[in-house]
């Protein structure tokens, strides 16, 4: 079954240095239908005003994805990493046991646009833990880049879930292929442009959801940024 999420059915929230999309249940946004998807539990899209951000905070159990649209955001925590994350880089913290960190747009003139997204672990309990790594416009552009992924494969950040993330950045009229595999899920997160998926148009911020084994085509009217997480089973 294919079901598609439009993003002005998003949760919103707008604080002044900070606007936020929130795609599941998050802070003061509810919604029974929407409380994640498979192991995903928070894809919120972010834009922070310059020198501004969230200060220092608490999170466990929990694994921590940030994929940077534009922008610079400086990241510290307790574990003792102090680093300037940019547009093309992707971070991944396990909170686990505990951890506090703080999330600042390091730009005094430019807005700093990220996807954070939460995905709960298969093991509670873990050490924290840390890493980014640049991913080259070169590794995705019209072709499938594996981000993060349970056993690090091909370089990409390590994730404690069976989950798999890719991205690409297609550009206008290029098109890539979907694999759904028997007994896994998948959504589809459209980070900026638009893109058909079988005939359905979805633009900047609309998500695809696929829970059957599934071929899609998916071509983009503009160029696109679209990431692809492939999931245990959505349960029924």
């Amino acid at each position: 079954m294919l079901h598609v999420r439009p993003s002005n059915a998003r949760g919103y929230a707008n604080h002044g240095w900070l606007e936020s999309f929130h795609s599941f249940s998050f802070a003061s946004y509810y919604d029974p239908e929407h409380m994640g998807y498979s192991v995903l539990r928070v894809i919120n899209d972010d834009k922070i005003a310059p020198t501004t951000g969230f200060g220092m905070h608490g999170h466990q159990d929990m694994e921590i994805i940030t994929y940077m649209l534009a922008g610079e955001l400086r990241h510290t925590d307790s574990m003792g990493h102090s680093e300037v994350i940019r547009a093309g880089d992707v971070q991944r913290m396990t909170a686990g046991t505990g951890v506090r960190h703080s999330e600042m747009n390091a730009s005094g003139e430019a807005t700093a646009h990220l996807l954070q997204i939460w995905i709960t672990p298969d093991t509670l309990g873990l050490p924290p833990s840390y890493e980014d790594k640049t991913i080259p416009l070169a590794d995705k552009q019209n072709r499938w880049a594996l981000i993060a992924s349970p056993g690090a494969q091909a370089g990409s950040l390590k994730v404690h879930q069976d989950v798999s993330l890719y991205a690409t950045v297609l550009t206008a009229d290029k098109a890539l292929p979907v694999h759904v595999m028997a007994g896994r899920s998948a959504y589809l997160h459209i980070a900026r442009g638009e893109v058909e998926i079988d005939g359905q148009r979805l633009q900047a911020g609309d998500a695809l959801m696929v829970d059957v084994s599934n071929e899609l085509s998916m071509r983009a009217v503009h160029e696109s940024e679209v990431l692809w997480f492939d999931l245990p089973p959505e349960a029924e």
